[in-house]
């Protein structure tokens, strides 16, 4: 066969595979046996095996695994993945409707959409190709796992309009792909996965895509990250445009006039939970108009307009058979409750934190007890209360001691905190806590030293401090128990690469008390360099938007400490950076811009820019970004569909732009 008749066949089986897989997997109306779809395949394998450069991106012979990798790369998400805020009740969800409709008006739809238990995932697509894959991470930045998803064949490789965009989605294991798998899993006497969620976040991050590929995982696109230029009004409208491009959406969505069809849907649902062929772990309510999205915007962590109702928790009954108590990384004393195993919302809970002595005399607790267990939003164990009718007697009275369980010195509670507390900074149990908070995600990001690595290292006394993570040789790593070659190269070349991370990581793995990861972000942005934080006075930082009187004094007490200053010369001596690489913070007094100084709201959708875009910039000319309007702005830059944050501006005589004239500033 020439390779021009070569080039139509391969097209042609194109064309009639992914016709039978869309049918398969998206539509579940199979038109061929399966025989035959494999018939076409393994033709297809012939064909690209003859011919190797007609092998494209896009082949359906990519969906069985491609190579092994060795590590998975970082992605930074061009629109970040935020989490939603949750409901637990219907006066959460009128509070919501509340918010939503003081904000937009009473004019609001809702789209009920069903919370698939699972992992979340991002795709993007050019020119209609699938090109990367990636998990949420932290929000903003997540792991490429482009070649794990192509297995998934609920995926298009290849959209039916030449489109570029990122979608979002949940990928999850069907109940019959997670019984198979246990199944196979008992058979090999593996470990079972306790439900399919762990299964399939399992799945989805091995580094050998052809294991993902043989674990069945399917996935619902619930969204497009950025509809600019996409021509849709609503979010059920993106929802048909998906489906019309070839991805597999929900199909128990509903369209919502008010609250109430709100309410009624979510009680359908959980009727119907049972009968689903994939868990769902609660609904999420979305306002159906875009424009009143871009009017309602964001906080720092999640969308105004979106909510998820979480179901209510499955409660058992089991014996607490004793109190263990942990030391945390600011010297927390937390009593933790040891359970006789249960099942609990598809795991088995066998620990449950008991958060402080008040809490443990309020509900009464005593060892023995037959007590009553929940997960707090169906993932965090807890004791809901005691059943005293079924104590035999036999119970006893727990007390929390006055010393601390990990170094002996005496436990204080600091004047208006419940909590008791260890202050001997060498606790070796703070210590070991410290380290863990320094490598996680949010922190410094060193894939590989998980917590189990991190307490070996520190029981065997080869780190003391988060300096000594990076005198860490390969010859000590390869003789820890479970790291082989591959691992200890893997682990060293991310803790190399975590030197270069930028300065807010550091100050936030640097587990400052009050200081969380934004604030660690704008004291960064603030300073620039941990030279200058340190000289910063507690009225320099106070003087900083978002930074209150109690995280002023910590930073500043943190950086009086001699061995803070020691640690931090130690880090830079061993090649940690320790300064600002993100956008700079440009001062108003130092920009000769227009919007230098300037409040701005932004509203409306945006053609040319995405809504980070724009933030970004006027922040980089000095100018200031806020949600809502009020006699403080000074500046409201409208784009299409501008609502009530516009009609508000006129009403104040506040100055308004379009698009275009922000985009000139920014760009001159």
């Amino acid at each position: 066969m020439d390779k021009q008749s070569a080039l139509k066949q391969v097209q042609e089986l194109h064309e009639l595979l992914n016709t039978y897989n869309y049918e398969y997997h998206v539509l579940d109306k199979p038109s061929v046996p399966d025989s035959e779809y494999d018939r076409l395949m393994q033709e297809l394998i012939k064909l690209e095996e003859q011919f190797p450069e007609l092998k494209t991106p896009d082949s359906p012979t990519q969906r069985v695994g491609g190579v092994t990798l060795e590590a998975f790369q970082k992605v930074e998400h061009r629109t970040p993945m935020l989490s939603l805020g949750n409901a637990f009740n219907e006066t959460d969800l009128r509070d919501f409707d509340r918010r939503v409709r003081q904000a937009v008006g009473d004019d609001v739809q809702y789209v009920v959409e069903l919370k698939i238990d699972g992992l979340a995932v991002s795709l993007r697509y050019e020119n209609g190709l699938f090109v990367q894959g990636a998990t949420r991470g932290d929000g903003t930045t997540g792991e490429d796992i482009t070649e794990n998803l192509k297995t998934i064949r609920s995926i298009p490789l290849r959209l039916k309009r030449e489109l570029s965009f990122e979608v979002r989605g949940e990928a999850f294991m069907p109940r019959k792909s997670f019984e198979r798998l246990n199944e196979l899993r008992l058979e090999q006497e593996e470990e079972p996965f306790a439900n399919p969620r762990n299964a399939a976040a399992g799945s989805i991050r091995q580094l050998d895509p052809k294991i993902a590929a043989k674990r069945n995982l399917d996935i619902f696109v619930y969204s497009i990250a950025d509809l600019g230029g996409i021509g849709v009004q609503r979010h059920s409208e993106a929802l048909d445009l998906l489906e019309e491009l070839g991805f597999k959406t929900n199909k128990e969505r509903r369209k919502c006039d008010s609250i109430e069809e709100v309410l009624t849907a979510i009680n359908e649902i959980q009727e119907k939970r049972s009968t689903l062929t994939y868990d769902i772990d609660g609904i999420v309510i979305k306002v159906d108009s875009l424009a009143q999205q871009e009017e309602l915007g964001f906080t720092a962590k999640s969308p105004r307009w979106a909510i998820a109702y979480k179901f209510p928790a499955e409660e058992v009954m089991t014996k607490l058979l004793d109190i263990e108590l942990s030391v945390g990384r600011t010297g927390v004393i937390t009593p933790t409750a040891i359970l006789e195993p249960v099942r609990v919302a598809g795991t088995t809970v066998q620990r449950a934190s008991l958060h402080n002595e008040d809490l443990i005399r309020e509900k009464d607790i005593k060892i023995g007890d037959t007590v009553v267990v929940k997960k707090a939003g169906d993932i965090i164990p807890e004791v809901v209360n005691v059943l005293v009718d079924l104590r035999t007697g036999e119970e006893k009275e727990f007390s929390m001691p006055t010393h601390c369980p990990a170094c002996e010195s005496e436990l204080v509670r600091i004047e208006g905190e419940v909590a008791l507390r260890c202050i001997n900074p060498q606790c070796p149990a703070q210590i070991k806590e410290g380290l863990i908070h320094f490598v996680s995600r949010n922190a410094m990001n060193i894939d590989g030293l998980g917590e189990r690595v991190v307490e070996q290292l520190f029981v065997e006394g080869l780190i003391k401090d988060v300096a000594d993570l990076y005198r860490l040789t390969r010859d000590v790593l390869i003789k820890l128990e479970r790291m082989g070659e591959k691992s200890t190269d893997n682990l060293l070349q991310a803790i190399e690469q975590s030197k270069g991370n930028s300065l807010e990581r550091l100050l936030f793995g640097l587990g400052i008390r009050h200081v969380g990861a934004k604030a660690a972000k704008t004291l960064a942005q603030q300073f620039e360099t941990i030279e200058n934080l340190q000289k910063a006075s507690r009225e320099e930082l106070i003087a900083i938007n978002e930074i209150g009187d109690k995280m002023a004094d910590a930073v500043v007490t943190y950086f009086e400490n001699p061995d803070v200053q020691h640690l931090i010369a130690e880090l830079k001596s061993l090649g940690v950076n320790t300064e600002y690489k993100g956008p700079k913070l440009i001062k108003a007094e130092d920009s000769d811009s227009y919007l230098a100084g300037k409040t701005v709201v932004l509203t409306g959708k945006l053609e040319q820019l995405t809504r980070n875009e724009a933030k970004e910039g006027i922040e980089a000319l000095g100018g200031k970004v806020t949600g809502s309007v009020s006699k403080s702005t000074d500046l409201v830059v409208a784009g299409e569909a501008a609502g009530s944050k516009l009609k508000k501006a006129q009403e104040l005589s506040i100055e308004v732009w379009d698009e275009a004239r922000l985009y000139e500033e920014l760009n001159k």
